[in-house]
């Protein structure tokens, strides 16, 4: 009887420790499918007119903190790589309702210091987390799809904007381990779209 009160008690404990192993993989897969250097190439030269060849770089940054995973991301156009034109911090977190959250951050002061920093993450080591400014309401809500692939979005218009005349930003993303789909677009406080693509989802494969 003691036997089996005790395996009935312990049931409990083993399934937790088991869904917070699998959560902590969870967010390790994601890290590690986000991080890299990746490129719309493909997608440009098949459709010129509609897609930029457009080059993404995610590195892991502040490895050795608790709260994380952090990565560093750098957008740019590739004939100016050197110059780009979108720099964030993503912060990957569990969600309670399940899923993973990825917050998205500014950099202080001109982000143009940071360029080209994912080839040297150490450059984050003198800045702290806390400097960072929180893009709030543009957090993307990842979940595991049937395929295996992570997929989510910004939720409502919650994501404000100010680029290009808009009022708020949407964010839609897909990740899987060698290629990353994103659709950004800018709206109007009337609805109509003013930035982003009008064709769908930048491709972006991982080199």
């Amino acid at each position: 009887m003691r036997l089996l009160l005790a395996l009935v008690l312990a049931l409990p404990v083993s399934g937790c420790v088991a869904a917070s192993r699998s959560q902590d993989a969870d967010l390790l897969e994601l890290r590690s499918w986000m991080s890299g250097s990746f490129s719309s190439e493909a997608q440009h030269l098949s459709d010129p007119k509609a897609f930029l060849h457009i080059v993404l770089h995610m590195q892991p940054i502040w490895e050795g903190r608790s709260d994380g995973p952090w990565l560093y991301v750098e957008q740019a156009a590739a004939a100016k790589a050197d110059r780009p034109y979108r720099q964030r911090v993503y912060r990957l977190r569990l969600a309670e309702g399940g899923g993973v959250w990825s917050d998205v951050y500014t950099l202080p002061g001109d982000p143009l210091g940071f360029a080209g920093a994912w080839r040297d993450p150490q450059r984050f080591d003198a800045l702290d987390p806390a400097q960072l400014v929180a893009r709030e309401g543009c957090s993307l809500l990842l979940h595991r799809q049937p395929d295996g692939a992570w997929q989510g979005s910004t939720e409502g218009r919650n994501c404000a904007s100010e680029l290009a005349g808009a009022s708020h930003a949407t964010s839609e993303a897909r990740v899987e381990a060698m290629l990353l789909t994103s659709w950004d677009r800018g709206y109007a406080a009337d609805g109509r779209q003013v930035w982003g693509s009008t064709a769908g989802a930048y491709r972006f494969v991982k080199q």
